[in-house]
């Protein structure tokens, strides 16, 4: 069914007359006859029928006029949607790491909600391998994700990744240790994600020995807990503060940086709340390096 008839429909059931749908829409009313009937071969029922000498809509021509409502609206919305001029209105589908969540994406929100924007965000936390599915599925819009400079991430064709900042990261000891070197020493890597293993590893093999991965935790406060235990030793970021009984010693030969990205299906970015949101993200102020 063609929307154009459809609104004909919806005008004629408004104002009862094919010469006032005529006159409302800057129609001949042989052209509203037309597409009148023209609908009703679509839709295979009699739309209309006579009244005297005037017609009025079926019981089917009703029903249909009422569905003509919603359907018209639905078109619409979807065309502002899709219009790049548009005002931006909708949900975006975010996926993050927690700590881009935190410094990135809850500004944004903050001020979405104080401009009143029609933009909405809802958010996800996954580990890029997770984000890596959601975005091949579109589950989500924007991914939020991590690498490591020693650990560089692969991004494929149908992605598009824009760099959003850089964090160096430590190792972090036991505060009473007054050792230099771990090597001997238990590690503690993540357990959802092998690229922090992966920056250990080669951290290590440049430092010609091999690391004693022994446990594994998603948490930093969990990571941290564990240094404080005396269980081990763990990659931690240099630019947060840490709990008593851990101490943070700078890697500097090689540095490692923990690197932010917002990462996108390959032209997806012009739907304008994502680009609202990307955008906003670009604009905002980088953490400390």
């Amino acid at each position: 069914m063609e929307t154009r008839r459809l609104r004909i429909l919806l005008e004629l059931s408004r104002l009862g007359s094919m010469r006032a749908v005529a006159d409302e829409m800057q129609l001949t009313t042989s052209t509203v006859s037309q597409q009148i009937a023209a609908l009703a071969r679509e839709t295979g029922t009699a739309l209309i029928e006579p009244d005297g000498r005037r017609i009025r809509l079926t019981p089917a021509g009703r029903r249909l006029a009422r569905h003509s409502v919603t359907i018209l609206a639905a078109v619409e919305a979807a065309r502002l949607d899709l219009d790049p001029d548009a005002e931006p209105a909708g949900t975006v589908r975010v996926s993050g790491f927690a700590t881009a969540i935190r410094r990135s994406l809850l500004p944004i929100v903050a001020e979405l909600r104080a401009r009143d924007s029609g933009v909405r965000v809802a958010i996800r936390e996954h580990e890029p391998f997770e984000q890596f599915a959601l975005l091949a599925s579109d589950d989500i819009d924007l991914a939020l994700m991590y690498d490591y400079n020693l650990a560089p991430a692969a991004f494929d064709a149908t992605l598009v990744a824009r760099p959003l900042w850089s964090v160096p990261w430590s190792l972090g000891v036991p505060a009473a240790s007054g050792d230099r070197d771990f090597r001997d020493h238990d590690w503690i890597v993540n357990s959802r994600n092998t690229a922090d293993e992966d920056v250990v590893r080669t951290l290590a093999a440049i430092a010609g020995f091999t690391p004693q991965v022994v446990h594994q935790a998603d948490s930093l406060g969990l990571v941290q807990d564990l240094i404080v235990a005396g269980l081990g030793v763990g990659m931690l970021p240099a630019d947060q503060p840490v709990r008593d009984g851990v101490r943070l010693m700078p890697l500097t030969d090689p540095p490692v940086l923990l690197r932010a990205f917002a990462v996108t299906r390959r032209g997806r970015a012009d739907w304008p709340p994502l680009a609202y949101v990307l955008r906003m993200l670009n604009a905002a102020t980088p953490p400390p390096r």
